[in-house]
């Protein structure tokens, strides 16, 4: 488990320097923030209330050790200048890691650049990752039960 959060971290600390050091002209533009749920407004579904959701959708207690990893993929989080690419939120599970992020647009971002190394899967604003050692044994069956979930979730809020 310590290795997980420990790849995790690494892992995230290494996607935020590459998402924000991309072509500027390929990343989102810092527009007004719409006032959708965000990291400091707990209303609605987040990354968090999705872990739980995805868990209860395919039949189990818990996805397995949630933990909280925003300051890997935010700047914000990290205690730094944000950015428009930061993430909203980070929940890693031993099953999938849950990127939530303030628009589909900032997802899509992650996804084009993050997906051509691991699978990443979008969802809205919502990303799934399986790209850390624990993560990498969830079956595709699972990872497309998990996908279909977060969709059926998405669309109740």
């Amino acid at each position: 488990m310590r290795t997980r959060t420990i790849t995790a971290a690494v892992t995230g600390a290494t996607l935020l320097l590459a998402l924000v050091a991309c072509d500027p002209a390929a990343e989102p533009t810092t527009e007004s923030k719409p006032s959708a749920p965000s990291s400091s407004q707990p209303a609605g579904l987040t990354a968090k209330k999705a872990a739980a959701g995805l868990a209860d959708a395919t039949g189990v207690k818990t996805l397995g050790d949630p933990q909280d990893n925003t300051a890997g993929c935010s700047q914000e989080a990290a205690g730094e200048k944000p950015h428009a690419n930061d993430c909203s939120q980070l929940i890693t599970t031993d099953t999938v890691s849950i990127y939530e992020f303030e628009t589909p647009k900032v997802a899509a971002h992650w996804v084009k650049q993050m997906g051509k190394q691991q699978d990443w899967r979008q969802v809205d604003r919502f990303a799934l990752a399986f790209g850390a050692r624990d993560q990498a044994l969830t079956s595709d069956e699972r990872r497309d039960e998990l996908e279909q979930a977060l969709e059926a979730l998405v669309a109740k809020e």
